[in-house]
């Protein structure tokens, strides 16, 4: 099994579309004003956007994107316009996370975590 796809609401396809392209996002299915869908820069995963006529309650869903440089891509992310709400910074989990939100609200980290994604030192065995 592999993850392709996940899909998120929002509740305005035409200022969400941008916000995605911005964070390098590539736009392959435009069918507005219902949903929108993007090729990750790396690997074959797909991310979607779909109009909802309002969001979830609550804590959310946390959508992580992996960057292999991490920094430089917030500092060039940052002079586009983009706001985060934690600059990178290492976690107890060895991994270098940044967060910010999606016009939606939506929690997004983008994150660095290189061999410890798949094999931290707890790793069952």
């Amino acid at each position: 099994m592999n993850l392709n796809q996940i899909t998120i609401p929002s509740l305005d396809l035409k200022r969400s579309i941008p916000f995605y392209q911005t964070l390098g996002l590539k736009l392959i299915v435009e069918a507005l004003p219902h949903y929108a869908r993007f090729q990750c820069p790396d690997g074959s995963s797909t991310f979607s956007i779909q109009q909802a006529e309002q969001l979830p309650t609550g804590n959310g869903i946390h959508i992580y994107f992996e960057c292999d440089n991490l920094d430089r891509y917030v500092n060039d992310l940052i002079n586009k316009g983009i706001i985060f709400d934690e600059m990178p910074n290492d976690k107890n989990w060895l991994w270098r996370e940044a967060h910010l939100k999606d016009i939606d609200g939506n929690h997004l980290v983008l994150y660095y975590a290189g061999d410890n994604r798949l094999n931290p030192p707890w790793k069952l065995t």
